[in-house]
């Protein structure tokens, strides 16, 4: 491991601060217990503005891109960043804030993914393929396959974004090959086959604020699981009648 804990030095204010799930971690704090950690839940519940804080907190850029470089679109650290505290093991301290050439932190955002690819594909560090000529799944698959990998802290927000059934177990693959490298994981997700990887950490957010699940306790993996038993019960409440 090698960030253990997040909390805040004071209370959030703005819009962060009506999100009960930033509530609960500023209260509360979060404790991560496992290599991979995937925050789930609803949109707007909270997913990305945290996992972006944790970036500014650990000096990656929260537009996405490594850490101790700043090639996509930069600017102050998020109202959430800015108070965000960490806890790291000696290692994190390491990995993280020790020489620049020897950081090893990356964030994978799927939102600006190809606006960092114009900036440094063919770059010393990052990947010698240009996006533009691949399709959208396997530019996501090139930088996932490159950037992470062996020890380092590894922040994604919905790398599936763009992926296939398929391209997301080999996502569930990489993922367990870096927590094995001694990597850590923090995922958030609405996909269920990356939620699925074996002893990772689930985290759901929701008006309740921020609990641990189980995998197939999750409201997500339910309502996957009854739509594609009989989707016309859920299809009736999105299609017009007269369609």
């Amino acid at each position: 491991m090698l960030l253990t804990r997040l909390h805040t030095r004071q209370a959030p204010t703005g819009w962060a601060a009506t999100l009960p799930a930033v509530s609960h971690l500023a209260e509360h704090g979060l404790t991560l217990t496992a290599p991979v950690a995937f925050l789930v839940g609803e949109n707007g519940s909270g997913k990305s503005t945290i996992v972006e804080a944790i970036a500014d907190a650990c000096g990656i850029n929260s537009e996405g891109g490594k850490a101790g470089t700043k090639y996509a679109s930069t600017g102050p650290a998020t109202p959430l960043g800015e108070i965000m505290e960490t806890e790291l093991t000696t290692a994190g301290l390491r990995l993280l804030h020790g020489p620049r050439t020897k950081r090893r932190a990356f964030f994978f955002r799927a939102e600006t993914l190809f606006n960092l690819g114009q900036n440094v594909s063919g770059r010393h560090g990052f990947w010698e393929e240009d996006l533009t000529e691949q399709s959208h799944g396997e530019g996501f698959i090139t930088v996932l396959e490159r950037m992470v990998s062996g020890s380092g802290l590894y922040l994604m927000d919905e790398p599936e974004a763009a992926l296939s059934f398929q391209s997301c177990l080999s996502l569930v693959g990489l993922m367990n090959r870096v927590a094995r490298q001694g990597g850590q994981i923090i995922c958030a997700t609405h996909s269920p086959i990356l939620a699925s990887l074996p002893g990772a950490q689930i985290l759901e957010l929701g008006d309740h604020g921020i609990h641990p699940s189980e995998w197939d306790k999750l409201q997500l993996v339910d309502h996957w699981r009854r739509f594609l038993a009989k989707p016309h019960f859920y299809l009736r409440y999105a299609l017009d009648e007269d369609t």
